[in-house]
């Protein structure tokens, strides 16, 4: 039997999240969002808040956002000072586990944008951390 191939209906510049089921080179990053910058055949590169991957299309789940909504989240991260710029500017493997994991979780966040109280934390961290 011949297998139909299912077009790939990704967009560059649409919000995805990242579904791990059973591949382990994605391990830690489900749930994550993450903005297609490649379209392939059967996958899309999306750049999420620790880097760009390649993702198999059965990884990626869309938020559906309007084409407006997608604009906002790429102008926010994108932005200098944008949140996956500033995540990845205060990450490091010698930050002690709870900072790490701070870090992770506002990486994991389904939203593009923090909190005040996030915001503030953050903005503590990069004071900190950042000579």
């Amino acid at each position: 039997m011949e297998r139909t191939k299912v077009p790939n209906t990704y967009q560059i510049g649409e919000v995805c999240q990242i579904i791990v089921k059973d591949n382990p080179e994605l391990r830690g990053r489900g749930g994550c969002w993450g903005i297609v910058s490649q379209v392939n055949e059967f996958s899309c590169t999306v750049k999420t808040w620790d880097g760009e991957y390649t993702v198999g299309l059965q990884h990626l789940k869309s938020y559906n956002y309007l084409p407006a909504e997608c604009e906002q989240t790429r102008e926010i991260c994108d932005a200098y000072g944008g949140l996956r710029l500033r995540i990845n500017r205060v990450y490091s493997g010698a930050l002690e586990e709870s900072v790490q994991k701070f870090l992770e979780s506002l990486g994991q966040l389904k939203r593009a944008y923090l909190t005040d109280l996030e915001e503030k934390t953050l903005s503590v961290l990069e004071s900190e951390i950042i000579v």
